[in-house]
């Protein structure tokens, strides 16, 4: 027969046991945790862009859109201080083929999705040279940017684009304000012949452009370039 003795030390041996283990547990289940956020911060770190390394990846695109992403041919679009999450949108738009020029199709090709992230981010810091607009046009440039044309239906470019122009980073929307009017206009030109279909389901812009006469687009595509961000 047992000593009661015995078994109440053998129960409070079991139960010491039981919470060693158990603590060891918890200390292996936090120092798991604290893993787990290690490298959920350094993958999300991972995944921003680096603007030191975009400005080393941006030295091919340099020869169009400019060394600080100011492009000298108003043909080509200037990049500089523009929003990154349309800046990446339009690199995968490219990639992927739903958007057509044979220049940026074959750049981007080679992206990485990291690369199109570093270069958002050098870009999206650079600052935007100052341009103007044609004094001829400015007001009725300014009164499409603002107003619309209530008659045929165009809204107003401010209402997406904002009021300056600075766009909508968290909708994807771009800043436009002093873009090169001419490439502005090609691209309106684009959404009209809808040759560019990146607005998605909603055809936004397919529909805007397609109510905006040429004598429009000029004027509203001065005005914005005029605009300082």
């Amino acid at each position: 027969m047992t000593h009661p003795l015995f078994s109440l030390q053998n129960k409070l041996m079991d139960t010491a046991k039981t919470l060693r283990r158990t603590i060891s547990l918890w200390r292996f289940l936090g120092c798991a945790g604290t893993l787990a956020t290690s490298l959920l911060l350094l993958n999300t770190a991972h995944a921003a862009g680096s603007a030191e390394a975009g400005q080393t990846r941006s030295i091919v695109c340099a020869g169009c859109h400019g060394v600080d992403g100011n492009s000298f041919n108003p043909e080509w679009p200037s990049l500089a201080g523009q929003n990154e999450s349309y800046l990446i949108n339009a690199l995968q738009s490219f990639k992927d083929g739903s958007r057509q020029n044979v220049l940026m199709n074959a750049q981007a090709a080679a992206l990485s999705d990291q690369d199109m992230q570093d270069l958002a981010a050098w870009y999206s810091t650079q600052k935007l040279a100052g341009k103007t607009a044609d004094p001829a046009l400015v007001s009725s440039g300014e009164r499409l940017f603002r107003g619309g044309n209530k008659a045929s239906g165009v809204p107003a470019c401010g209402a997406c684009h904002g009021p300056d122009g600075q766009g909508n980073g968290a909708a994807g929307w771009p800043a436009i304000a002093g873009q090169h009017a001419t490439y502005s206009a090609n691209q309106l030109l684009a959404y009209r012949s809808k040759q560019r279909v990146t607005d998605g389901d909603t055809q936004m812009m397919r529909t805007a452009a397609s109510r905006l006469t040429d004598d429009e687009i000029q004027a509203v595509t001065s005005y914005i370039q005029g605009l300082h961000p």
